[in-house]
């Protein structure tokens, strides 16, 4: 063993100053005297070069200037788990060395000293440690785990460790921590650049309760969670961000209990890489920001019809992408259990000026969707599209495109009802929009009034279908008034507190036939009234 180098420093992850490092060499550089340790930095702007010196090679590196040497004095290894623990929470032995002082009272003229005061501050210190569930030694140079059942016998009480950002350099060392905590039940481990087993493992007992895994920042492939993955029987939630993960393999009996997995940030190759991890049947929440997919495509279902992949998605996370196409839209609603969609940031958000017009198409073109572009937080966002935003949605895009289906062989005759299988392709759900809301007629649709329109005035019946005394009132509105205001105008008319007001519209191309005016926020224009329609008052 060479002095101040442990034996098994290559490949070790290090510390010198603030910046971090691994160990690709140990040993003589000549012509200089003495030991060299070769590093690779991990900002390669700390580097010289590439691990060539006056002609020799004695590492590589992945950068052409992210190596260089150092003495070993400069370099620090790390502490094991126990240590970084005691000095995190201030119940470090270095923290004691004065306890004498405090061993001792004087009376007066006299001294007396606390015999056995030692080992009443180290019983003190020992429950403390005992009573530690939520263990967070972040950026503590945590490197190893130290003596075999210390962690066991000192800390029995953990439940979580945040492990981030330490000198982990390999699984195994992290086995090592984790088998020490017989009830451990979440990990996080980002940001330590470590080496993962090249064959399966299988050690369920170790992490047999861990539910909770985060491997951000890690380098690990997907290949690599697999053969990890046995030992985790119990997963439910497996964060994999910022790993340089292109290729996925489908789960042979492994990760069946996931439900929420997170691949943000690794570009995978494309879109049809999710095919591969379809089938996980627990998957809830899936989290694929900035992947750099372009398209989403479930070909085992047609126009309509709900796919067999994903059967328990709830959650997706798609933003910050390159999809273009609202054809990767239309696949979403084939999904079974779909909820709620964070889709900004790509291009396709783009195609539509108005931002309200955008989210509208959305809603009506996934029908089962209740959140769209709200906090990633899982199961903290806000209520988006209630009921009657779905149905506002559903009847202008009803509206919008009847034209397009009318051309298309549309009609509201079910028996001469043939659609061609562009449009449907377009407008997969357009078919259930009809059975839901009956077909559009030639006449409802002479007049669109896509919500892109500037506000403009509307003449408008005002009846009260269930007082007759009161007589018809013809009313000029504009149409981005809302409901509220409505019935504030309709308070000064009526003298009946807008409180006790039920609205509805009947459209004077579709007799018989009341929408609800049920949101006061909305303006008229979202449940697409027109020119000529009345507005039905009742209280």
């Amino acid at each position: 063993m060479i002095a101040g180098v442990p034996s098994d420093a290559l490949g070790r992850r290090i510390l010198c100053g603030t910046e971090y490092a691994t160990v690709r060499y140990v040993g003589s550089v000549p012509p200089t005297a003495g030991i060299w340790l070769g590093v690779e930095w991990d900002d390669p702007q700390r580097g010289k070069h590439n691990g060539i010196h006056e002609g020799t090679r004695y590492f590589t590196c992945r950068h052409p200037r992210g190596g260089s040497f150092i003495r070993p004095n400069k370099a620090n290894f790390g502490v094991d788990f126990l240590t970084a623990v005691k000095d995190r929470y201030g119940l470090s032995d270095e923290q004691d060395v004065h306890h004498g002082k405090d061993s001792t009272l004087v009376f007066g003229k006299k001294t007396v000293e606390f015999v056995g005061m030692d080992s009443i501050i180290e019983q003190q210190r020992q429950v403390q440690l005992n009573q530690l569930v939520d263990i967070s030694v972040r950026e503590c140079a945590v490197s190893h785990a130290g003596q075999k059942e210390e962690i066991s016998r000192t800390c029995a009480s953990i439940r979580h460790i945040n492990l981030s950002k330490n000198l982990i350099s390999s699984w195994e060392t992290v086995a090592d921590i984790a088998s020490q905590v017989q009830n451990l039940e979440t990990l996080n481990i980002s940001e330590n650049k470590m080496k993962f087993p090249s064959t399966s493992i299988s050690v369920p007992s170790v992490f047999s309760k861990l539910r909770i895994l985060a491997l951000n920042q890690t380098e690990i492939t997907w290949t690599e969670v697999l053969l990890c993955a046995p030992g985790w029987p119990a997963l439910e939630e497996l964060y994999l961000t910022s790993n340089n993960i292109t290729v996925l393999e489908r789960p042979e009996n492994v990760l069946q209990t996931l439900k929420l997995l997170d691949l943000s940030e690794n570009q995978l190759l494309d879109g049809n890489q999710l095919h591969l991890i379809a089938h996980l049947p627990r998957l809830e929440h899936l989290i694929l920001r900035n992947t750099g997919i372009s398209s989403i495509h479930f070909p085992d279902a047609g126009f309509g019809c709900k796919t067999k992949m994903f059967p328990s998605l709830k959650h997706l996370t798609i933003k910050d992408n390159k999809i273009s196409e609202w054809s990767s839209i239309n696949e979403l609603d084939k999904l079974p259990s779909l909820r709620s969609l964070q889709c900004h940031n790509n291009p396709l958000m783009d195609t539509e000026k108005n931002p309200e017009t955008l989210r509208q198409l959305i809603i009506a073109k996934i029908g089962q969707l209740e959140f769209l572009n709200k906090s990633e937080h899982k199961y903290t966002v806000d209520l988006p599209s209630k009921k009657n935003e779905r149905k506002g949605a559903e009847l202008d895009y009803r509206k919008i495109f009847g034209n397009d289906w009318l051309a298309a062989g549309g009609h509201g005759n079910p028996e001469r009802n043939r659609p061609s299988e562009e449009f449907l392709a377009a407008h997969p759900r357009y078919p259930s929009l009809c059975l839901k809301y009956g077909a559009p007629e030639e006449g409802e649709l002479k007049r669109q009034q896509p919500l892109t329109l500037k506000s403009q005035l509307l003449t408008l019946t005002i009846k009260c279908p269930d007082k007759p005394e009161q007589k018809p009132l013809e009313k000029k509105l504009p149409d981005s008034m809302t409901i509220q205001r409505v019935k504030g105008l309709l308070y000064r008319l009526l003298k009946i507190p807008g409180s006790e007001l039920k609205l509805s519209y009947e459209s004077s191309k579709l007799k018989g036939k009341e929408v609800e005016l049920d949101n006061d926020l909305k303006p008229l224009q979202f449940y697409s009234i027109e020119n000529g329609d009345s507005v039905l008052v009742r209280w």
